[in-house]
């Protein structure tokens, strides 16, 4: 999507609808590196101060996150996802795995509920990639974490609903820090378990048992808060 001159009335509010848009599109993924302040300001045909005010305000909101010496980066994908890893990073890690419950527990119930056959193949490809991670001599730390993260983000995904989906989306960086803590604990038993109890959250989706979706998400999710508060205490 290619950057368009705005009119001269309200520019730097006409440049951030711009890179808002691109940034909700997936043309600026998070991660990336916004283009330099010149390009911008070749492209979009405004003033070098107009770029700066509207980069600042953006990076005031949490979209975008400026670092010294390399540039400038996107840090969110919506207003929404900048305001919670915002809070995040303020938190709790009990108070937030207990909101991410939360999450979870509807997540498993609307997947049950609205799962397509992509959906449920999916499932079972997140969670065969996590077992193999964890390995039979224990964990890669590392790959077991991420692969744990994309099993959830499958669930969240096949909920059918993009609002909670980004908002779980969200706790992914807390979610992670907590996931190192117990499988780089003197806990493998718990994460063993687990494996069976992912297993259960998959089959009450596949079989669309509403139910039996949440009770096996919030089992699985007691046992990993029991862990935590064990590490914690």
């Amino acid at each position: 999507m290619p950057l368009r001159s705005p009119a001269r009335s309200n520019l730097v509010d006409s440049v951030i609808e711009q890179v808002e848009d691109l940034i909700r599109r997936g043309e600026w993924p998070v991660g990336s590196k916004v283009p330099a302040e010149p390009v911008l300001v070749e492209e979009l045909g405004v003033g070098r101060n107009t770029v700066r005010e509207a980069l600042r305000a953006l990076a005031h909101t949490g979209l975008l996150a400026p670092r010294p010496g390399d540039g400038t980066y996107v840090l969110a994908d919506s207003g929404l996802g900048a305001a919670v890893r915002r809070r995040l990073r303020h938190s709790d890690t009990i108070e937030a795995y207990e909101v991410r419950a939360s999450l979870e527990r509807d997540a498993a119930r609307y997947a049950a509920l609205r799962r397509t056959e992509a959906d449920v193949t999916r499932l079972w490809d997140a969670l065969a990639v996590r077992e193999d991670a964890w390995g039979e001599d224990g964990a890669d730390t590392s790959a077991f974490v991420e692969a744990d993260l994309q099993f959830h983000r499958a669930v969240a995904a096949a909920a059918g609903n993009a609002v909670l989906a980004e908002l779980y989306d969200q706790f992914s960086d807390s979610l992670r820090r907590a996931l190192r803590s117990v499988v780089g604990a003197p806990l493998p038993e718990a994460a063993r378990r687990q494996v069976a109890e992912h297993t259960a959250i998959v089959v009450a989706i596949e079989s669309g048992d509403a139910e039996a979706a949440e009770r096996a998400a919030l089992h699985h999710l007691s046992a990993a808060m029991d862990a935590l508060r064990d590490l914690s205490g």
